[in-house]
C-alpha cells in the first residue's frame, strides 16, 4: 500500500486535538461529580451494577487515556483530511477511537467480573478479609514487575511512534480503520493493563491517583526516556507494594 500523505492543513489537527482534550475534561468533570455521590462507597466495584460501573468505566478511559492516545488520533485525522482533499474515499477518526475504547470496556467488564468474584470469595474467608490490603500490595508489585518486562516495552514502543503504526497497520474502510482501533487498543491495554490494576487496590474513583496514573501514562508514550520513566514507575509501585504487605494499615492513608 502506497503511504498516505501525512502533510494537510494544522487546522484539522488543532481541531482534533481541541475535541480530545474537551471531552477528557468532560470526562474528569463527571468523574468529579461520581465521586462525591460515590462518598464512601468501598469495594473495587464500588457497589454498582454492571451497566453503571461499565459507564462509569468507559468516561475514567476517555479522561485517562485520551490525553496520551491524542497524537494517534491527530495523525489519523490529518490522513483522512489528505483524503478528502484529494477525493478519496477517507473514514471519519471517531470509528478508530470506537474501536480503541472497546478493547477497554471489554476489559472493564472482565475486571469487574474478576472483582465481583473475589469479593464473593473474601465474604466467605476470614483469612482474605484479614489480609485483603497486603494481597493489594502483592498486586502492586505486579505491576511494578509488568514495567520492566519485554511485553511491556513492545506495547510501549508501539504506542509512542503514531506514524510507524499507522503506516505498518493501515486498512482501509470503516472495518479496517475499527480493527486498527481495535489493535491500537490492544497495544495500549498491553501498555497499562497493570497500572488499571492499581485503581482497584487504592480505590477506583480515588482522583488523585486516577490524575497520577494519566500523568504517568501520557509521559511514558509522549516524552522521551521512557526507559527511566518505566523504571521511576516500577520503583514506585513496588516500593508502595512491599510496604502495604508488610504495613496494611496505611491503605486509608494511600487511598486518598
Amino acid at each position: 500500500m502506497a503511504s498516505p500523505s501525512l502533510y494537510p492543513s494544522s487546522r484539522i489537527q488543532t481541531l482534533t486535538l481541541s475535541m480530545l482534550l474537551a471531552l477528557a475534561v468532560a470526562a474528569w468533570l463527571a468523574l468529579l461529580w461520581q465521586s462525591r455521590l460515590a462518598g464512601g462507597a468501598m469495594g473495587p466495584t464500588m457497589g454498582l451494577a454492571v451497566p453503571l460501573f461499565l459507564g462509569i468505566w468507559v468516561v475514567m478511559m476517555v479522561a485517562m487515556m485520551f490525553p496520551a492516545a491524542a497524537p494517534m488520533v491527530q495523525m489519523l485525522q490529518r490522513i483522512s483530511a489528505s483524503k478528502r482533499l484529494q477525493s478519496q474515499a477517507f473514514v471519519p477518526s471517531w470509528v478508530f477511537v470506537g474501536g480503541y475504547l472497546l478493547v477497554w470496556s471489554l476489559f472493564g467488564a472482565l475486571a469487574y467480573v474478576a472483582a465481583t468474584a473475589l469479593d464473593r470469595v473474601a465474604n466467605q474467608s476470614m483469612w482474605l478479609m484479614g489480609n485483603g490490603p497486603r494481597l493489594g500490595g502483592l498486586v502492586l508489585v505486579l505491576a511494578g514487575v509488568y514495567q520492566l518486562t519485554p511485553l511491556k516495552r513492545v506495547c510501549l514502543s508501539k504506542c509512542r511512534s503514531p506514524i510507524s503504526f499507522l503506516l505498518t497497520s493501515w486498512r482501509d474502510g470503516y472495518g479496517g480503520v475499527f480493527r486498527m482501533g481495535l489493535e491500537h487498543g490492544g497495544f495500549c491495554l498491553g501498555c497499562c493493563w497493570a497500572m488499571m490494576l492499581v485503581l482497584f487496590v487504592v480505590g477506583v474513583m480515588s482522583l488523585p491517583w486516577m490524575a497520577l496514573l494519566t500523568a504517568a501514562i501520557f509521559i511514558e508514550k509522549n516524552v522521551r526516556f521512557e526507559r527511566v520513566t518505566s523504571a521511576a514507575l516500577a520503583t514506585l509501585f513496588i516500593a508502595v507494594g512491599v510496604t502495604l504487605a508488610a504495613y496494611p494499615s496505611i491503605l486509608p492513608r494511600i487511598s486518598f
